[in-house]
């Protein structure tokens, strides 16, 4: 319960990333730093914790971690409540005869963001947003370290060897779990307006489907705080000794001892390449929960509410699935080391088959939004139906014109007149519009026209995860049955170390920067840039999926490696044992008898 509560935020956190970057203008590279930025605190704590795991009291640290992971759900709630409402532009009043947003001929329109306005934006509360999410992610980082290696090392030290995959399998198939209530949640909450708190909903000027509208990101943090304040209390009660405890040596006895521990770990290739192959998958895992939602929102034109759905209800319980029964299938055949290594091998191997596909599945930008390339020029004001109009430079209210053309606001589309619902200040739909054939247009995007491609692909997608999550287990076991029992706390909290180094910490940055690459036109608030409004989605499918293909290779040569290395080493161990146990004919040896004992102890 408690790891499904932490893992609860963070995947909560991923579902509501784009949310949180529409609403306080992130770029994605600064996303993904938020995102990952969790792994900072994780890091510096995470291999001395592990290795004092069996010295101190462990129920009251993991108890302890989860109240501070807790609180740093509710910090990262309080940004919501420190800002200001949301301001979007061409922002519609309450009065219907308000025209901002509309072409207005030979008129000194003033753009609806003056240079006030512009210092209210920029107060002190709104700088201060990101650095109290990152606080928030710093505090959840810290308080998440204790539970995983603790978890993972007693598993194997109090379950039988034939259980011990089962029940390990189990709690990794928590661990994804987590996330999938994490990304449930998010769809849930951002189906509800983000300042539901503030405003009424006959206030609410924008649709879901608007891609201007921003959902109740905040709403799931306060919930996930409450539940993890609830599951974190029964940890404060629990006795400190356990069965089979290993001895306590006094800090002057470990601090010798620590560099010794360190290099018989690192030196240890089978352990440092499955834990390789791990990092490029985690790496994979931590760039695809971060953005993938944002690609499906994209590239097939969904609500981030039925993004987050697909992600939550499709993809991780596959990989939760394939999690259960690759630790079911080792116990039930008893696969040794070397067989959890061919398993691992064969899993990459059809996950990049089904991987690669992928990138063939989906639109180009030009055949979504036709006016793409020319959308600046519309925006500059060049066209000669929408010259006079005296378009605001930083409007985004994007409309869809009765011939199919996509324009980024009304204003451009050469709209003169609107027409709103009698009931609330939602706008029906535009009319007068000089640059449309037929004259009118309806608020929000054409769409892509892909959804058609949105089933193969979340079909293959899901898919690879659940091909994928095989080897999960298997390489966890590889890992503990490489090292010396003593050092297995150590070696899982290097693990995650390395996860957190090497993976979680750099890939989310990676794919973020990786995504702003393809923007071709930003959005920009007070003569700044926020969030991109279009992509080219030809690159952004291209490299966003092209690194999920790369990573899934370096994890496929990992595995490949140590399947290798431990058929050589079997090879070799065979030939020991028959130099050994061979008689030669006249010749006698003072080990014969004992040989002819173990030789007969020996499996066929």
């Amino acid at each position: 319960m408690l790891q499904l509560a932490q893992l609860l935020v963070s995947g909560y956190l991923k579902s509501s990333i784009s949310t949180i970057e529409r609403r306080y203008g992130f770029s994605s590279q600064k996303s993904g730093i938020l995102a990952s930025f969790n792994e900072v605190g994780n890091i510096v704590l995470i291999v001395f914790v592990s290795f004092f795991g069996s010295r101190v009291h462990r129920p009251r640290f993991i108890g302890g971690g989860a109240l501070l992971v807790s609180l740093a759900a509710l910090i990262m709630a309080m940004s919501h409540f420190i800002s200001g409402p949301y301001q979007y532009t061409d922002h519609i009043s309450e009065s219907k005869d308000d025209d901002s947003g509309l072409c207005q001929l030979e008129s000194s329109f003033q753009s609806p963001l003056s240079n006030h306005s512009c210092t209210q934006q920029e107060s002190h509360s709104q700088q201060g947003v990101f650095p109290l999410l990152l606080l928030g992610q710093l505090l959840l980082g810290i308080g998440g370290v204790p539970i995983q290696p603790f978890g993972i090392s007693y598993i194997d030290d109090y379950a039988s060897k034939r259980n011990s995959p089962l029940y390990l399998g189990i709690l990794l198939a928590v661990t994804s779990i987590g996330p999938a209530f994490g990304f449930m949640m998010g769809s849930f909450m951002l189906r509800f307006y983000v300042d539901i708190d503030k405003m009424s909903k006959d206030q609410i000027g924008l649709e879901r489907k608007d891609p201007r509208w921003v959902g109740a990101w905040w709403l799931g943090f306060l919930v996930a705080a409450s539940f993890l304040f609830l599951t974190s209390l029964p940890y404060l009660f629990f006795p400190r000794q356990m069965p089979k405890e290993p001895p306590s040596p006094s800090l002057p006895l470990f601090l010798p001892g620590f560099p010794c521990i360190v290099l018989r770990t690192l030196r240890n290739p089978i352990y440092l390449l499955v834990v390789l192959a791990q990092v490029h998958l985690a790496a994979m895992v931590a760039g695809l929960a971060t953005f993938m939602a944002k690609f499906i929102e994209r590239q097939f034109t969904q609500t981030a509410s039925f993004s987050n759905m697909m992600i939550g209800g499709v993809s991780i319980p596959l990989a939760v699935l394939g999690i259960v029964l690759g630790g079911a299938l080792m116990r039930r055949l008893s696969i040794s080391t070397r067989g959890s290594a061919l398993m691992c091998t064969a899993a990459i191997l059809m996950c990049m088959l089904t991987a690669l596909p992928l990138l063939l599945l989906g639109c180009s930008t030009q055949s979504t939004i036709p006016l793409s390339s020319s959308s600046v020029l519309r925006q500059n004001g060049s066209l000669g139906c929408s010259a006079g109009c005296s378009c605001p430079t930083e409007t985004f209210n994007p409309v869809c014109g009765s011939d199919g053309v996509e324009f980024i606001s009304p204003c451009h589309a050469g709209c003169m007149t609107k027409v709103q619902d009698n009931n609330t200040i939602k706008v029906l739909n535009y009319t007068n519009c000089g640059c449309i054939n037929g004259s009118h247009a309806l608020p929000g995007t054409c769409g892509s026209n892909c959804e058609h491609l949105l089933l193969p692909f979340m079909v293959l997608s899901a898919l690879t995860c659940f091909i994928a999550s095989f080897s999960q287990t298997p390489s966890y076991m590889m890992i503990l049955r490489s090292v010396r029992t003593e050092d297995k706390s150590f070696a899982v909290g290097v693990q995650y170390m390395l996860f957190r180094m090497l993976a979680f910490l750099p890939a989310p940055v990676l794919y973020g920067i990786a995504i702003d690459t393809t923007c071709i036109l930003w959005g920009k608030k007070c003569g700044r840039n926020t969030s991109c409004h279009y992509y080219n989605m030809d690159l952004f499918r291209q490299r966003f999926l092209g690194l999920q293909v790369l990573f899934v290779c370096g994890a496929f040569i990992c595995f490949l490696l140590s399947l290798l290395i431990l058929r050589h080493r079997a090879g070799q161990q065979g030939q020991q044992a028959e130099q050994r146990y061979t008689v030669v004919n006249g010749v006698k040896s003072p080990d014969n008898n004992t040989a002819s004992k173990e030789l007969q102890r020996m499996p066929a």
